[in-house]
């Protein structure tokens, strides 16, 4: 499950700038062990430190320990295995992308793409091939239902907005 993405470089030791998707977004940190890259280059590293500061985590891993082996490191994903997540009620945000979005008449509106991380509620990205919706994620103002079994949302929507 992705958790983030590698954004810059911190110091000449190699820190390691993080765009968390984790809420807060320092809760990346419980995770000692984080899955870097995707596919054949995939590779596992150890937690040693980190911290926030300001919008971004600056994390430290074991094996990086100056600015060049942390710039190859720029632009990775980092995840972990699903069976790894801190427990919650209700699901993650990876959970719903790719799930179809219906209106309350059952007008297709397209799929889940992504999200935006925003003030009072996160807002997701819904695509059709055609155009892109940005719908506010609130739980009863226009998220209706979640069925995660048969893949859809069901959401207070004018097809037209």
């Amino acid at each position: 499950m992705q958790l983030g993405y590698i954004v810059g470089i911190f110091g000449v030791r190699g820190g390691l700038r993080i765009h968390s998707y984790t809420d807060p977004r320092e809760e990346i940190l419980a995770y000692p062990r984080w899955w870097l890259g995707s596919g054949p280059h995939r590779c596992s590293y150890e937690l040693r430190g980190g911290r926030r500061q300001g919008g971004r985590i600056i994390a430290e891993l074991d094996g990086i320990d100056d600015r060049e082996a942390a710039r190859d490191l720029l632009g990775r994903w980092i995840s972990v295995p699903r069976a790894e997540l801190l427990e919650i009620d209700g699901y993650y945000w990876a959970d719903l992308f790719g799930i179809g979005v219906v209106n309350r008449e059952g007008i297709p509106l397209g799929y889940i793409d992504g999200y935006i991380p925003a003030g009072a509620h996160d807002v997701m990205i819904v695509r059709d091939g055609k155009r892109e919706r940005l719908i506010p994620y609130a739980i009863g103002t226009y998220i209706l239902e979640i069925d995660l079994d048969r893949k859809r949302m069901v959401v207070d929507w004018n097809p037209e907005d």
